[in-house]
Parts: structure tokens; C-alpha cells; sequence
């Protein structure tokens, strides 16, 4: 194995941990207008996410920087094709942030509402701009001879040689996200909140399962006629089955620990199920890291990233930074108590 080999597992891990843990924060929040009823009910939600939500969003900063020192190139032409996508991530997630620190500082009735329903949006926004992102890499993106690009947002919404950053595709990985995304926070409310909140999730959650297998379903034949190199790695690559089953074993496991009311171990199944979905994707494309729609223009890893001793070297100081990283976010989740509606500290 190649140190930039090594190097493409890393980021693809960095960001697998990202939407993991961000993930159930993100669909939290895509639900609370629906499973919770009151100011006090919604409280409750936030306060469920409230010490680990910017922790969590640390992971997307890690993946961000590594990709920067390990594929300099992948980092520069992505960004510069994506530019107007990402800035409407960034403030997607600006909206998050104020809605989250904002909302209790004014005892208001149009005050609050206000920033729960802006974290409602933004929230479900996001998953589904997430996924979109990730359908634009999977599919793959119209570099030029000079290896630029510039994605539009839309153009005839068809996967063609020039797409737009939405088309048909695109959207349907966006759904899958959002679906999933939902199911994953769901499952949090589920068992970290008590009484009408967490039963309410519960019962989302299987709506949520049904919906996020469905769109699964639709999404892996999709993928197969837009991306054949698909099936061309898991052919060279029969180790690679690995990852969809992860996934299908995950999403199975929901619905299973689902029935038996085994919540917090369903959660688990979630998170399995969203490591072999982005799993399936990386393993997918390789050895590329920015596919385009001509194949022979395609970035690959090798040609993106830096210079071998440099990568290398990196290895001691990245390895140390990420352990106290995941040594920590293990500690306080650890820390977490359940959430109870009826708490004191609900009340404004």
C-alpha cells in the first residue's frame, strides 16, 4: 500500500467520522419542528446536542485540512468548481450556529420560532447539500483539458458532459442524505430524550427507515449506470463488497433492534450503515479523487496529492493530533446523561 493510498483512507475516515457524528445533530435538527411540540419539548432537543454539536463539527475542519496538505490539487480545483455550493454550506452552517446560541436570548413568541424553524431548515438543507456534494463526486465532474472546472447550479438537470451541480442523480443522492441523516438523528432523540419527544422520534424513526431504504435501493442502480467504474473496482477488487454490506447489514440491524426497542443499539446500526454507504462511494471512484465525465481527465490520488516524504512525515504529527481528538469526543459522549423534558433547566 502506497503512503497516498494511505492517505485517501485517511481523509475518507475523517470524513465517515464527520458524518457520523454530525450527522445525528444535523437530523436532530431537521425533526425537533416535528417530534417536539413546545418551547420546553424543543428545548429538550437542543440540549441533547447542545455539548457536542460544535464538537462534532471539529471532524469537518480535520477532514478539510487534511485533504488541503495531502491532495493540495484536489483541494484547489474542487473549490474553485464548487465555489458557489460552498459558500452556501458555509452559510448553512452559520445559520446553525446563531439559531443554536440565539434562541434563549430573547424571551419572545416570534423570537424563538424564528431561529427554531431557521435550525430546522438549515439543518435539513445541509444533509441534503451534503449529498448532493457527495453525488457530484460519484458521478463525476466536466474537467477540462487543463484540469479546471466550473459546475453551475443547475443546467438541464440531465447527467450529461456539462452538468450542473444539480441534475437527476445529484438529487437523488441529496434525498438519500436527507433521508438518512433524519433516520440517524431520529434514533438519537430516540434514546437520549425522554417521554413524548423520544417516542415521537421512535416512531419517526421507522417512517425514516422505510424511506432511507427505499432511496438506497434507488440510489446503487443509479450509481451503477452513471458510474461504471463501480463495478469495474469490484471486479478487480472483490474485497470491496465489504462496504456495501456494511451498509446493507446496518440498515437491516435498524429495523431489527428497532422492533425489539433496542434504540441506542439501532443508532449504532445507523452509524454502521452511513460508514458503508461512504465507504461504498470512496472504494467506488478509486483511484480517483475528483472523476470527470471524460474519463481520461479524471484527478487521481496519485496525481493530486503531495510529495511522498512530505506524506510521510505528516503521519507523526497527524496520527497524535487525530488520537487526543477522538480520545476526547470519547470522553464526553461518555459524560452524557439522557435528556428529560421536564428538566428545570428547560424552562426560560
Amino acid at each position: 500500500m502506497t503512503i497516498e493510498v494511505v492517505w485517501y483512507a485517511l481523509v475518507a475516515g475523517a470524513l465517515a467520522v464527520y458524518v457520523v457524528l454530525d450527522g445525528f445533530d444535523l437530523g436532530a435538527g431537521a425533526l425537533h419542528l416535528v417530534v417536539a411540540r413546545t418551547d420546553r419539548e424543543r428545548s429538550a432537543c437542543l440540549r441533547s446536542i447542545g455539548p457536542v454539536w460544535d464538537g462534532n463539527e471539529v471532524w469537518l475542519i480535520a477532514a478539510a485540512g487534511t485533504l488541503l496538505f495531502a491532495f493540495p490539487r484536489l483541494y484547489a480545483t474542487s473549490f474553485s468548481g464548487f465555489y458557489l455550493p460552498l459558500i452556501m454550506v458555509l452559510w448553512l452552517l452559520v445559520f446553525r450556529a446563531l439559531a443554536i446560541e440565539l434562541r434563549d436570548h430573547v424571551d419572545n413568541a416570534v423570537w424563538r420560532p424564528f431561529w427554531d424553524t431557521a435550525f430546522a431548515g438549515a439543518s435539513l438543507l445541509l444533509a441534503f447539500v451534503f449529498g448532493v456534494a457527495l453525488g457530484n463526486v460519484v458521478r463525476g465532474v466536466p474537467l477540462d483539458a487543463d484540469g479546471r472546472f466550473f459546475a453551475p447550479l443547475w443546467t438541464d438537470l440531465r447527467v450529461g458532459d456539462a452538468p450542473g451541480v444539480l441534475d437527476w442523480y445529484t438529487v437523488l443522492v441529496g434525498a438519500t442524505a436527507a433521508c438518512a441523516l433524519s433516520l440517524h438523528g431520529a434514533l438519537w432523540l430516540g434514546f437520549r430524550v425522554d417521554g413524548a419527544v423520544g417516542e415521537r422520534a421512535r416512531r419517526f424513526a421507522w417512517g425514516l427507515w422505510l424511506a432511507t431504504a427505499a432511496a438506497t435501493v434507488a440510489v446503487t442502480a443509479a450509481t451503477l449506470v452513471v458510474q461504471p467504474r463501480v463495478l469495474d473496482n469490484l471486479g478487480a477488487r472483490p474485497w470491496g463488497a465489504v462496504f456495501p454490506a456494511l451498509a446493507l447489514g446496518g440498515l437491516g440491524a435498524v429495523a431489527m433492534l428497532l422492533r425489539r426497542g433496542r434504540v441506542r443499539a439501532a443508532f449504532a446500526g445507523s452509524a454502521t450503515y452511513l460508514i458503508g454507504m461512504l465507504g461504498s462511494a470512496a472504494f467506488g471512484i478509486f483511484p480517483y479523487v475528483l472523476p470527470a465525465r471524460d474519463p481520461e481527465r479524471g484527478l487521481t490520488l496519485y496525481a493530486a496529492a503531495s510529495g511522498a516524504h512530505g506524506l510521510r512525515v505528516a503521519l507523526w504529527w497527524w496520527v497524535p493530533g487525530v488520537a487526543l481528538a477522538a480520545g476526547y469526543a470519547i470522553y464526553l459522549y461518555r459524560r452524557l446523561d439522557p435528556v428529560s423534558v421536564d428538566d428545570p433547566a428547560s424552562e426560560h
